[in-house]
């Protein structure tokens, strides 16, 4: 079959940003921060709290990182990144290969965490690094003076980042750390703190698996719409989901009527970028939403960790989406 050769621009792409990484300091345990400035001394552009960017590394790499200073501060933008030996390589070539004085090359702020308008108390959750959206989301609220309470929990002391500034005299929020030293069970007891629901208070968590399983368990009783998350990390599939093979299936740009095949062993976001439709790609793990695409027909089984069930009525991601139908109709 011929594929269209059509080039075709999806959206409007935000220019990146050349910025010069001023500052690289040690934080904690495997933690390092990164202060990314303008090398020209300009302001940067806004960005509000949960927000992240795009690193561009010297190797072909992107990875996205959770920006963790306040939103009020124009002039940098700072993000923490854990060395993680098990990972698939981004915080260790990042770590390895970025230097005081380099040029990198970064994405504009995108937000898929933000603050909800209107609450009168916020819980934030923290395992670890995810601590990195929840610590921008306690400078605001600070700011906003609304009233806030921050749980950091960690192996121990020394893996805490930031813990000066979080130590620093908050007069709208307080901050508590928990060490579990290895052992689950001697940390946060979870449940215990979201066993009552507070009016108009809502929850952000953040952090490895197994808290973010936690935190969804012990917060599955509150009201919708007072709960929100974002995982720094795909979860792992279940042995279900790993014995069900996802099959090819069609799909169909409406604008061309042209109908690509994809395969099983491949994603839709492969087969647009063959056939030179080019979205925007980042995360390639359905975390992001950056390669987000409105869809006009067709059953799909979303697999994104991002998208709202509202959104899954309109959207799909084309890194990890598949289809149960035959034929997929993309607004492309």
């Amino acid at each position: 079959m011929e594929m269209n050769q059509t080039f075709i621009a999806v959206g409007r792409q935000q220019t990146n940003l050349s910025l010069l990484v001023r500052q690289i300091r040690y934080e904690a345990e495997g933690i390092n921060s990164y202060e990314l400035v303008d090398p020209a001394g300009e302001e940067l552009p806004p960005f509000t709290a949960g927000a992240h960017i795009d690193i561009h590394l010297p190797n072909g790499i992107i990875r996205q990182y959770s920006l963790c200073n306040s939103p009020m501060e124009r002039h940098r933008y700072v993000i923490a990144v854990l060395r993680d030996e098990k990972g698939r390589g981004g915080s260790k070539a990042l770590h390895d290969s970025l230097r005081v004085q380099d040029i990198v090359t970064v994405s504009q702020p995108r937000n898929n965490f933000t603050l909800v308008p209107g609450a009168k108390k916020v819980i934030l959750l923290a395992g670890g690094i995810g601590m990195t959206p929840l610590k921008s989301m306690a400078h605001a609220l600070e700011a906003s003076g609304v009233p806030f309470e921050m749980h950091y929990c960690a192996r121990n002391a020394g893996c805490v980042a930031f813990k000066e500034q979080l130590d620093a005299k908050w007069d709208h929020g307080k901050l508590h750390f928990h060490f579990d030293h290895g052992d689950p069970a001697n940390g946060l007891n979870i449940a215990k703190l979201l066993s009552e629901t507070g009016e108009d208070t809502h929850v952000f968590y953040c952090g490895p698996g197994g808290f973010m399983k936690a935190c969804a368990e012990a917060a599955s009783h509150w009201p919708a719409g007072t709960v929100h998350f974002e995982h720094f990390k795909a979860p792992e599939p279940s042995p279900s989901a790993l014995n069900v093979a996802p099959g090819s299936f069609m799909v169909k740009i409406a604008s061309t009527g042209a109908m690509l095949e994809v395969p099983a062993d491949r994603t839709i976001a492969d087969v647009l970028e063959q056939a030179n439709i080019r979205i925007e790609t980042s995360c390639q793990a359905g975390l992001c939403a950056t390669c987000k695409i409105r869809y006009l027909e067709g059953e799909v089984d979303h697999r994104d960790y991002i998208l709202s069930d509202e959104e899954h009525g309109q959207w799909l991601t084309a890194c990890v989406s598949r289809a149960t139908s035959g034929v997929l109709v993309l607004d492309l």
